[in-house]
Order: C-alpha cells, then structure tokens, then sequence
C-alpha cells in the first residue's frame, strides 16, 4: 500500500530554513522560515530562491487574475505569510485572542496551521 502519492516531495536545505513542497495543494509551495524575530531575512532568503526558481521554471501569470496557481483562492500575488508568536495571557481569553485578531485582520491559528 503506497500512502504518499507518486510525483509530490518535499525538499529542504540542512537547517530546515528553506523548504519546497511539490504537488502538494499547489504545484509548488516554496516555504522560507526560521526561529527568532529576523523576518527580513526569512524574506531575503524567499526572494532569493523565487527568482531562481522562476530563472527555470517561468510561473505561469495572467494580466487580470495575477499568478495562476491550482488552488483558486491563491490567485494573485500567491503570498502567504505567517508569523508565529506567543501570548499565554491574551490566548487564555479565546474571545479576547479573536477580537484582538479581528481588529488587525488576522487569524488564529494553532502552531501547526489548525484553526
């Protein structure tokens, strides 16, 4: 029984900073991240590796929809970004963490994505 599908993989450099998700939701999903508050160069490294990326593969763009992904709500600019942080006393008020969230039109999630 094969539980990973044929053709999907997920490469990543030594430390883990830099990772590419193939045939996945989208074709590619290109992951920069690290620990710590340095977010330009988690954003330097991102740019970097799209331009390189793009240098062989061209992505695929549209005049009006922008970058063409599989999944449709990706449409446009095809950036997704998160940040990780914590907040014990605000995330024991569930309803406080939301209305605080709201106001700056963010969304909780858990450490792993989950809602």
């Amino acid at each position: 029984c094969r539980f990973w599908p044929s053709g999907r993989g997920i490469y990543h450099n030594d430390t883990k900073t830099f990772l590419v998700w193939c045939n996945e939701e989208d074709h590619l999903r290109i992951i920069s991240m690290q620990m710590g508050g340095d977010l330009g160069q988690v954003y330097r490294r991102l740019v970097t590796a799209v331009n390189d990326v793009e240098k062989k593969v061209p992505f695929s763009h549209h005049d009006r929809l922008g970058f063409l992904t599989f999944c449709p709500s990706n449409l446009g600019t095809t950036v997704r970004a998160s940040v990780h942080i914590k907040v014990p006393k605000l995330a024991a008020n569930k309803a406080k963490l939301e209305e605080v969230a709201s106001k700056y039109n963010l969304q909780v999630r858990g450490t792993r994505g989950e809602h």
